[in-house]
């Protein structure tokens, strides 16, 4: 009787832990996609496309979608 009572607290010790270990892991992914979700758009200032922030080129405060346009607009730089 003391093996079956000990069996069975380990088995609800480690499905507590197991699901609060997934808890975890969710709410990580989950900030991970928000993130990615909410990256600040920028516009090209030669074109005018929208882009992330992240994928854009920043030279003097202006972001750019390519190095072309960049040359283009701003061919000082």
């Amino acid at each position: 009787m003391k093996y079956l009572l000990l069996i069975v607290g380990v088995l609800l010790v480690y499905w507590i832990v197991r699901a609060n270990l997934r808890r975890r892991r969710d709410r990580i992914e989950a900030a991970k996609q928000d993130k990615v979700l909410t990256d600040d758009m920028v516009r090209c200032a030669d074109c005018g496309v929208h882009l992330p922030r992240a994928e854009s080129l920043t030279v003097r405060g202006r972001f750019y979608c390519c190095a072309e346009h960049q040359r283009r607009h701003d061919p000082g730089a």
